[in-house]
Protein backbone atom coordinates (compact mmCIF):
# COMPACT_ATOMS: atom_id res chain seq x y z
CA UNK A 1 0.00 0.00 0.00
CA UNK A 2 2.91 2.33 0.74
CA UNK A 3 4.31 1.87 -2.78
CA UNK A 4 0.91 2.65 -4.30
CA UNK A 5 0.67 5.79 -2.13
CA UNK A 6 4.12 6.79 -3.36
CA UNK A 7 2.99 6.52 -6.99
CA UNK A 8 -0.21 8.48 -6.34
CA UNK A 9 1.80 11.13 -4.49
CA UNK A 10 4.05 11.65 -7.50
CA UNK A 11 1.16 11.72 -9.94
CA UNK A 12 -0.80 14.16 -7.78
CA UNK A 13 2.18 16.50 -7.51
CA UNK A 14 2.83 16.40 -11.24
CA UNK A 15 -0.85 17.01 -12.01
CA UNK A 16 -0.79 20.03 -9.70
CA UNK A 17 2.24 21.39 -11.53
CA UNK A 18 0.54 20.80 -14.87
CA UNK A 19 -2.44 22.88 -13.74
CA UNK A 20 -0.10 25.64 -12.60
CA UNK A 21 1.67 25.52 -15.96
CA UNK A 22 -1.59 26.60 -17.63
CA UNK A 23 -1.37 29.92 -15.81
CA UNK A 24 2.16 30.38 -17.13
CA UNK A 25 0.99 29.70 -20.67
CA UNK A 26 2.99 26.48 -21.04
CA UNK A 27 -0.14 24.38 -21.57
CA UNK A 28 -3.13 25.38 -23.65
CA UNK A 29 -6.31 26.39 -21.85
CA UNK A 30 -8.16 23.83 -23.98
CA UNK A 31 -6.96 21.08 -21.64
CA UNK A 32 -7.86 22.74 -18.34
CA UNK A 33 -11.01 20.64 -17.78
CA UNK A 34 -9.16 17.35 -18.31
CA UNK A 35 -6.23 18.44 -16.16
CA UNK A 36 -8.54 19.68 -13.41
CA UNK A 37 -10.60 16.49 -13.39
CA UNK A 38 -7.50 14.27 -13.28
CA UNK A 39 -5.97 16.38 -10.52
CA UNK A 40 -9.20 16.32 -8.49
CA UNK A 41 -9.43 12.54 -8.65
CA UNK A 42 -5.73 12.14 -7.78
CA UNK A 43 -6.04 14.63 -4.92
CA UNK A 44 -8.99 12.78 -3.38
CA UNK A 45 -7.19 9.45 -3.82
CA UNK A 46 -4.08 10.97 -2.22
CA UNK A 47 -6.06 12.12 0.83
CA UNK A 48 -7.80 8.77 1.30
CA UNK A 49 -4.58 6.81 0.84
CA UNK A 50 -2.68 9.11 3.19
CA UNK A 51 -5.22 8.36 5.92
CA UNK A 52 -5.10 4.61 5.24
CA UNK A 53 -1.30 4.44 5.09
CA UNK A 54 -0.79 6.66 8.13
CA UNK A 55 -3.15 4.45 10.12
CA UNK A 56 -1.49 1.25 8.88
CA UNK A 57 2.04 2.55 9.51
CA UNK A 58 1.04 4.08 12.88
CA UNK A 59 2.25 7.55 11.88
CA UNK A 60 1.51 10.46 14.18
CA UNK A 61 -0.94 13.23 13.40
CA UNK A 62 1.99 15.57 12.73
CA UNK A 63 3.24 13.35 9.91
CA UNK A 64 -0.23 13.11 8.38
CA UNK A 65 -0.70 16.88 8.59
CA UNK A 66 2.69 17.32 6.90
CA UNK A 67 1.54 15.03 4.09
CA UNK A 68 -1.69 16.99 3.79
CA UNK A 69 0.09 20.35 3.63
CA UNK A 70 2.52 18.92 1.09
CA UNK A 71 -0.42 18.14 -1.18
CA UNK A 72 -1.29 21.84 -1.29
CA UNK A 73 2.20 23.35 -1.70
CA UNK A 74 3.79 23.21 -5.18
CA UNK A 75 6.95 21.06 -5.39
CA UNK A 76 6.40 19.69 -1.85
CA UNK A 77 5.65 16.29 -3.36
CA UNK A 78 9.42 15.97 -3.84
CA UNK A 79 9.96 16.13 -0.07
CA UNK A 80 7.20 13.53 0.39
CA UNK A 81 8.92 11.30 -2.17
CA UNK A 82 12.23 11.57 -0.30
CA UNK A 83 10.49 10.76 3.00
CA UNK A 84 8.64 7.76 1.55
CA UNK A 85 11.75 6.42 -0.17
CA UNK A 86 13.59 6.50 3.17
CA UNK A 87 10.76 4.63 4.85
CA UNK A 88 10.70 2.00 2.11
CA UNK A 89 14.49 1.70 2.36
CA UNK A 90 14.27 1.09 6.09
CA UNK A 91 11.57 -1.52 5.58
CA UNK A 92 13.71 -3.37 3.03
CA UNK A 93 16.62 -3.40 5.47
CA UNK A 94 14.39 -4.71 8.24
CA UNK A 95 13.12 -7.53 6.02
CA UNK A 96 16.61 -8.87 5.30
Amino acid sequence: MLKFFRVISLLEGLSFLSILSVTLGLVSRDFIFQLGMAHGVLFMLYLVLSLIVSNKEKWSLVIWLSLFIASIVPFAFIAVEIYLSKILGYKKLAET
